[in-house]
């Protein structure tokens, strides 16, 4: 079994992470439970600070905040020394709950609503990416409106198609995100940016694809967006003060992924765009990157509570757990793989072969597949890996589940970040019409 961060296996054969025996977090805060390794956050985050400087670039380093969004990650992103990455008004507000430096958030999103914009742009914020020929003119007219100027970056598709899932591949031609640059949107977009008396046109942003195990994409990626930037000075004078080459680092998730070491990531990109640039005659840009993933994913572990079994004779047995797809439905999304052990027996060998089941009414409410445990029983705790990223933040409640908590551990203590649902948070935004309240509803 892999262990990453500071998660091993205590005295008492129990799984401990961050100093804090898990079953002594399941009493506390019950289960389901998001467990996020506060250290091992940090430490990703510095990898990549530290790579950037190594490489004598000016840069940001923007955590995708889409990946988990609280105030206190935010808080700790800060702290940091991270940018911050927002898709909507919520990660927005979220941020500046926070307290986040306004003049380090980027906007995303393929259809930033006017409210959107507006809020941003009373925020202060660093920068707009825009994403389609719509918003360039509704951000220049809300911004004219308001007397203000905004600074944008141009998200262009460069064609380069990332071995990943379909579903979060994202830099191929035929995508919903970003500018074409093939066929020439992305040369227009230019050409209308600069146009518009409201927008400041910093540079470009292109985005291949997530988790992503090789570095080849991103050199593409580069000599592309280096090729296109040249073009542009040449046709329209506008030179890229900006090259934001997104995310998309992979992590581990099961012993099938092998990810490379932040350092090779961010060398192969700042390598490319300093080969690219220079042979052009071109003024090295400030490099942008976004990790979200790959600065939390592994820092998470969520907790479940064992429940009932089926032994299907010849066929196969289901545990099930008293979480599933409504705290992580990212294998019925992507059929992602995850791995696990019986956090309260950690230390013991496996024994029987079993598929873990979620509560949901769902037949495909499945977290994990043929996993290899110690004979578990009602009331095990199941500690599933590598669940900080996109668990909390795609989580649901569906079937009327309550949304779990989430807790920080770090060096022996636990922190709520974010309490557990309630009943009555279920129910809190319901309103009974009063023509329904009446003792006879007529036909």
């Amino acid at each position: 079994m892999h262990f990453h961060g500071t998660s091993r296996i205590n005295e008492h054969g129990r799984l401990e992470i961050g100093g804090c025996d898990t079953q002594d977090l399941a009493e506390q805060f019950g289960t389901p439970l998001y467990v996020v390794d506060e250290a091992l956050v940090r430490q990703r985050a510095r990898e990549y600070v530290e790579a950037f400087k190594a490489s004598g670039f000016r840069f940001q380093v923007a955590y995708a905040s889409k990946a988990f969004s609280t105030v206190a990650m935010c808080a700790i992103a800060e702290q940091e020394g991270l940018s911050l990455d927002v898709v909507s008004d919520g990660e927005l507000h979220t941020a500046l709950q926070a307290g986040f430096p306004a003049e380090r958030i980027h906007f995303h999103g393929n259809n930033k609503t006017p409210f959107e914009i507006e809020m941003a742009l009373d925020a202060g914020i660093g920068c707009f990416v825009a994403d389609n020929f719509s918003e360039l003119q509704l951000l220049n007219a809300i911004a004219g409106a308001k007397g203000r100027k905004a600074n944008i970056l141009l998200r262009i598709t460069p064609g380069v198609e990332a071995h990943t899932h379909d579903y979060i591949s994202t830099g191929q031609q035929d995508s919903k995100f970003g500018f074409d640059l093939a066929g020439g949107a992305a040369f227009e977009a230019v050409r209308q940016s600069l146009s518009l008396d409201h927008l400041v046109l910093l540079g470009v942003h292109s985005h291949i694809g997530s988790q992503i195990f090789e570095v080849e994409g991103f050199r593409m990626a580069a000599a592309k967006v280096a090729e296109f930037a040249v073009n542009v000075k040449a046709e329209l004078g506008q030179t890229f003060r900006v090259i934001n080459l997104g995310g998309g680092f992979g992590i581990r998730y099961t012993s099938e992924d092998s990810p490379l070491p932040v350092r090779d990531y961010i060398g192969a990109i700042t390598d490319a765009i300093r080969s690219n640039f220079t042979a052009a005659g071109y003024p090295l840009p400030e490099i942008w990157v976004e990790p979200g993933r790959s600065i939390v994913g592994d820092a998470g572990t969520t907790l479940y509570t064992v429940g009932t079994s089926k032994d299907i004779p010849g066929v196969r047995k289901y545990i099930a757990v008293d979480g599933g797809m409504t705290d992580n439905p990212r294998p019925a999304l992507y059929e992602s793989k995850y791995e696990a052990v019986l956090a309260n027996r950690a230390a013991e060998p496996a024994a029987e072969t079993v598929s873990v089941a979620g509560k949901c009414c769902e037949s495909g409410d499945m977290l994990i597949w043929d996993l290899e445990l110690p004979k578990a029983e009602t009331g095990d705790l199941l500690a599933v890996f590598c669940t900080g990223a996109y668990n909390y933040a795609m989580a649901s409640n569906y079937n009327r589940i309550r949304r779990p908590a989430v807790v920080l551990v770090k060096d022996g203590k636990a922190d709520v970040a974010v309490k557990r649902e309630s009943l009555e948070d279920i129910s809190r935004n319901d309103v009974l019409p009063e023509r329904l309240r009446k003792a006879e509803v007529q036909p």
